[in-house]
């Protein structure tokens, strides 16, 4: 069974039926902890139980700096919101910057120059182990890499990533990745049995998505050997394994996309954003967005993570 890992502004610890465990090392960030091991057992196996989950603030488990890679369009749903055909989608990749993860229960900030803030719950798998150039990551290796789970939040800012093709600028603003509240330590068998794991999310509890990873295009080892192609990746370093479909961003009809098609690119996207205003799923000033990834027999939880919308320049 999965182990919990929490972080907090006193130190690490072992999440056990609500309550922490403190573990005693001096890792400052999760590479360091991933590295202790002997501590996360003593842990384990010696810890006492300390002060409630709901009396502490937890932070997020994947420290900063860190790579923060993620993929597009890598859930069926997702490729078919989007207009695309999932049987003929090719692996894609961008990078968001660290500086954009924030914890479990802190604020999404949004800039007042953005006005179409979107959410896409993901799966995130956290390194173990660096990643070399050339590796080559399979289901029955994956667990050499792979040490844990997180649940992750790709924030964007559609309006700056459709109008300027900016993908690390629309994802990267600082609060726009909420990681944990968990960082699950997972086993080789569990990582086996990750098309399990259902991802939901909620936006003032009404559901917007709710799928699981067997709806993945591409899996998560064949997404390391891809990365491992052109990019080092070290223990602590995080990846973002793509959302389902649901979320506010959808593709227009096609007869309204060639049409688009014959405008210049500032008509078009003046029109595309102007047919935006009117859609309620685009989230606003107060929103609270709530979280979760997990099995149904609770093997794998990664518990709830839950971030309220603040800006001053949305609707």
């Amino acid at each position: 069974m999965s182990v919990n890992i929490a972080r907090t502004a006193d130190g690490w610890w072992i999440e056990r039926g609500g309550r922490l465990v403190s573990i005693d090392t001096r890792a400052s960030t999760t590479r360091e902890l991933l590295a202790d091991r002997e501590a996360i057992e003593r842990a384990i196996e010696n810890g006492s139980a300390g002060p409630r989950v709901d009396d502490v603030v937890l932070l997020s488990p994947v420290t900063a700096p860190a790579r923060v890679v993620a993929q597009m369009v890598n859930y069926r749903s997702h490729a078919i919101d989007s207009g695309f055909d999932p049987d003929a989608v090719l692996p894609t990749f961008f990078r968001k910057a660290s500086g954009s993860v924030t914890g479990p229960t802190g604020d999404i900030v949004c800039p007042p120059h953005v006005g179409f803030l979107d959410y896409e719950v993901e799966l995130g798998v956290v390194l173990g182990r660096r990643l070399e150039i050339g590796d080559v990551v399979t289901s029955e290796n994956l667990g050499d890499y792979v040490a844990g789970l997180v649940i992750t939040n790709d924030v964007s800012a559609r309006d700056i990533q459709l109008t300027r093709t900016q993908f690390y600028e629309s994802k990267s603003y600082p609060t726009f990745t909420p990681v944990g509240p968990y960082l699950a330590l997972v086993s080789a068998d569990e990582l086996a049995d990750l098309h399990a794991l259902r991802l939901t999310l909620t936006v003032n509890g009404e559901v917007r998505q709710n799928s699981t990873v067997a709806e993945m295009i591409v899996s998560p080892a064949e997404a390391l050997t891809l990365l491992a192609r052109f990019q080092v990746l070290d223990a602590g370093d995080l990846v973002l394994t793509g959302t389902p479909g649901g979320t506010a961003l959808k593709a227009p009809p096609k007869v309204v996309e060639k049409i688009a098609g014959l405008l210049p690119p500032a008509v078009k996207w003046r029109a595309f954003f102007s047919r935006q205003a009117s859609n309620p799923r685009y989230l606003r000033n107060g929103d609270v967005v709530t979280a979760t990834i997990g099995r149904p027999d609770g093997a794998v939880a990664l518990g709830t993570q839950i971030n309220t919308v603040r800006s001053r320049g949305l609707r």
